[in-house]
């Protein structure tokens, strides 16, 4: 009988394949004295309070301690963070990482009264503060930002209210992440090769990739069959959270959670909107191309499990880390010696977590703040799809870098609109690499084949999300209770609508959604899919050989949140409050599905 291959503990895996944070805290000890002190500042910053109408100095004093304190608490909070996800199963870090988010919401409430004090300002008293004490116009664009949602904040002591109970709001969110990456028991799968393999959300990506569909379909009913057992749980986390940003919005006098939630990135909705609208319209290409996946596949019918292994077959390009590492570095390369310096960077000084082990969070996400590496945490398997993942982490990785070294703390981090760009700049910087350096027509087909599988992915699953998140946020708010079976239905009906007349309604594909982090996130998924759609422009503009594009991008690294995120967009060479970047991306889209229907009939 063939030995069941098991993930390692974290103990396991080689000392350089993991992440060091101990550039963060050289030990717990010193994390501890950090902690202690954030603490004593939080209840000293009650001393500012109510001098902010005193004079400009005391504006300034006030809101650099705010900052300051601000600053601290992210680093604490993000090594506790990274630590639990490491392996989410060790008691230490997660109460650590629990008494860290408790230390945030309680600092929150120190720091609650500041914006509905500082709300009490003209903007003509704070042009005159300006002129009073001039530091302050190194705070300018932020002060401005903050004032612009004057009608949202409420007083100081709702705020403090608010604040304070943060932690007990991200209970439901809190409740899904441990049961998901810690508690779920997944079943042994056969794994394609002849032997047999712990399933779990790492593998289950890769067996969906197997030719052999058997083992697709094993590995899929076996994953939904495990969430099944707890979709009425999963379903009241959800619905819960969903809850939660409908109540803040209420209280906060937005008309929706989608306008709150858009509102603190100053995006209107209407960008949300226009993404819905020309992802609809252009549903037809997505049902062409799972009907060529029919065709070529050679199936009676499609299910869900078929859409992800490759059309062409068995996959002719594997990929170890290291190798991947030499592709990542050429594949960059266009974007300069100093983007591709800190890129080295990343892989000599172990930003980056690479193996997946035993109670280790599932996926892959860039992280880290303003004094701190921009980390990285993978789970690797050797296939193209994490190549991919790769690059676009370090994108993240590397936009932290540029907007961190070249923008003070105020304006160290970028909006979450933005963040998504990058990333998959750096994918079609990657499609663009390897389509010319591989002269097989076979292989080429392979790679467009991958491209169209992450458009699929990207924008059109992506747009799908935040269909379906729309969907929750309005049913909630119009006092429909959304149940496991309501949830499901809805989720099935879209989902068929997306895939089209081609794809068989599998059952449990209607749960897909008790699986998806990113519904925890409050409107973030659609970012996913502008941020493609824009990238495709931006990566044709440095592939143009003009510098001045290349300059420009390079520009929108460093930018931060210096300005509000569709100006930023606008001075990169993108204006995202038109169509006409999502109608581009659907043109290349179809263009390379022409090329690989030209390539496979060949």
């Amino acid at each position: 009988m063939a030995e069941v291959k098991k993930l390692p503990k974290r103990s396991e895996v080689p000392v350089e394949l993991t992440w060091d944070l101990s550039l963060i805290f050289k030990n717990d000890e010193e994390f501890e004295e950090s902690f202690a002190q954030i603490e004593q500042q939080a209840q000293n910053f009650a001393q500012f309070q109510g001098t902010l109408q005193s004079g400009a100095k005391n504006l300034l004093l006030a809101l650099q301690a705010k900052l300051d304190l601000e600053r601290q608490l992210e680093t604490v909070y993000v090594y506790t963070s990274m630590k639990n996800d490491q392996d989410t199963t060790e008691a230490k870090y997660q109460g650590m990482n629990a008494r860290a988010q408790k230390l945030f919401a309680q600092t929150a409430a120190s720091l609650a009264w500041f914006e509905p004090e500082f709300l009490q300002f003209s903007q003509e008293e704070l042009t005159a503060y300006y002129q009073q004490e001039p530091e302050l116009l190194q705070y300018r664009h932020l002060l401005t930002a903050l004032l612009k949602s004057k009608d949202h904040v409420l007083s100081a002591k709702e705020e403090a209210i608010l604040a304070g109970a943060s932690d007990i709001f991200d209970a439901s969110q809190n409740v899904f992440s441990v049961l998901n990456n810690a508690d779920l028991k997944f079943p042994i799968v056969r794994d394609g090769q002849g032997g047999e393999v712990e399933l779990s959300s790492g593998v289950y990506g890769k067996l969906l990739e197997a030719t052999d569909r058997s083992v697709r379909k094993e590995a899929f009913e076996q994953l939904y069959k495990v969430y099944g057992q707890f979709q009425h749980t999963l379903a009241t986390t959800l619905a819960t959270h969903v809850r939660k940003h409908n109540f803040i919005a209420q209280i906060r006098n937005y008309q929706s959670a989608q306008e709150a939630s858009l509102a603190q990135n100053d995006i209107p909705v209407s960008v949300y909107e226009t993404l819905l609208k020309q992802v609809n319209e252009n549903l037809p290409l997505l049902h062409r191309y799972v009907s060529l996946r029919k065709r070529l596949l050679e199936l009676d019918k499609v299910h869900m499990y078929d859409l992800y292994t490759p059309i062409t077959g068995e996959p002719s390009l594997t990929f170890t880390y290291e190798k991947a590492k030499e592709i990542t570095l050429k594949a960059l390369a266009v974007l300069g010696d100093d983007y591709l310096k800190h890129v080295e960077e990343a892989f000599d000084q172990r930003w980056i977590d690479v193996l997946e082990n035993q109670g280790k969070r599932s996926g892959a996400y860039s992280s880290g703040v303003y004094d701190t590496a921009p980390y990285i945490l993978l789970n690797w398997q050797d296939n193209l799809d994490n190549l991919y993942t790769l690059v676009h982490e370090l994108g993240h990785s590397m936009h932290s870098y540029y907007t961190r070294h070249y923008q003070p703390y105020q304006y160290g981090d970028y909006s979450i609109f933005v963040a998504e760009i990058a990333s998959t700049t750096n994918e079609n910087l990657l499609t663009q690499y390897l389509l010319e350096h591989e002269t097989d027509p076979r292989i080429q087909a392979y790679i467009i084949n991958h491209y169209l599988d992450g458009f699929k992915g990207t924008v059109f699953r992506q747009t799908q999300f935040a269909q379906f998140e729309k969907w929750l946020h309005e049913q909630d708010a119009n006092g429909q209770p959304l149940t496991a079976e309501a949830i499901s239905k809805y989720y099935g009906d879209l989902n068929k609508e997306y895939y089209g007349p081609a794809i068989e309604r599998d059952p449990e594909i209607a749960l897909e959604w008790s699986r998806i982090p990113h519904f925890y996130y409050n409107f973030y998924v659609y970012q996913y899919a502008t941020g493609f759609a824009a990238a495709s422009t931006l990566a044709q503009n440095i592939l143009d050989d003009d510098p001045n594009h290349t300059k420009a991008y390079l520009d929108y690294l460093k930018a931060g949140s210096s300005d509000y995120p569709i100006a930023v967009m606008q001075k990169a060479g993108v204006d995202m409050t038109q169509s006409q970047y999502l109608e581009k991306a659907f043109k290349i889209f179809e263009q390379r599905l022409n090329q690989l229907e030209e390539l496979l009939i060949k």
